[in-house]
């Protein structure tokens, strides 16, 4: 957003509006700190519960927001309304992240770690993610897959985004890498593609084993599974079991 973010000292009121980031703040130890979150903030899932609701991730309660009295806000760019953030940052320190890569979700780690006097745990994180992922450098990247985000209308992950990013380094080839970032796209197209893969992600959209029934019927050569979407798609602690996970997709 080309602008700087001026905070006095590590922030003791933050409210965090993307829920990977908030995972990440009580990874570092700053579950204390953390004093407002949105409905879809739910890791840790034993800690987040005492931590006040401030609405969705594309439209909060500003009042809400208010009586907290954050002395710092945590989002990103693709996960928030860039309104609504624009509205809070001429009330608060707003610190945005933007998420396209590895390399972009070790920055914002470290960044954070670095605002909230958090460094040192910040960067052990980053060399243990790094360390798990380097398992995945001899995966032959052979079979084509198509990532679904949503259906009706159909929707999937392309190339601009960090799903896509992990899909190549999970050894996956984008069936759809001629498209950009979250495509809608006809059941014609993905039948003509031919994917050896079909995942079908936990979120945003609930996919089921009905949907699976479904894919599967309709490209009866593919393999169609049941992902977890958070392991795609979350770009903060998480990313420690991603490696693993991705292993077993093969």
């Amino acid at each position: 957003m080309n602008r700087k973010v001026l905070i006095d000292s590590p922030p003791k009121r933050i409210v965090s509006l993307v829920p990977s980031q908030t995972e990440l703040l009580f990874y570092l130890g700053l579950g204390d700190q953390v004093v407002g979150r949105t409905k879809f903030c739910i890791h840790p899932v034993d800690q987040v519960k005492v931590v006040t609701k401030v609405g969705g991730t594309k439209q909060y309660h500003l009042d809400k927001i208010a009586e907290l009295q954050p002395d710092l806000i945590i989002g990103n760019k693709e996960e928030n309304d860039k309104a609504q953030i624009e509205a809070l940052a001429e009330l608060y320190p707003v610190w945005m992240s933007d998420i396209k890569n590895l390399t972009d979700a070790y920055e914002m780690i470290e960044s954070i770690g670095s605002i909230t006097n958090t460094a040192d745990k910040a960067l052990q994180l980053n060399k243990d993610i790094q360390s798990r992922f380097r398992q995945l450098a001899s995966i032959p990247k052979d079979k084509k897959v198509a990532y679904f985000i949503w259906q009706k209308p159909y929707m999937v992950a392309a190339t601009d985004t960090f799903i896509d990013h992990l899909l190549s380094q999970a050894g996956f080839i984008n069936a759809f890498a001629h498209l950009e970032r979250y495509p809608e796209i006809e059941l014609e197209e993905l039948v003509r593609l031919a994917p050896d893969l079909i995942l079908l992600s936990s979120e945003p959209f609930p996919f089921k084993q009905k949907h699976l029934d479904f894919f599967q019927n309709e490209c009866p050569n593919a393999d169609v599974q049941l992902v977890d979407g958070e392991l795609f798609s979350w770009y903060g602690n998480r990313l420690l079991h991603s490696a693993g996970y991705f292993l077993s997709l093969h």
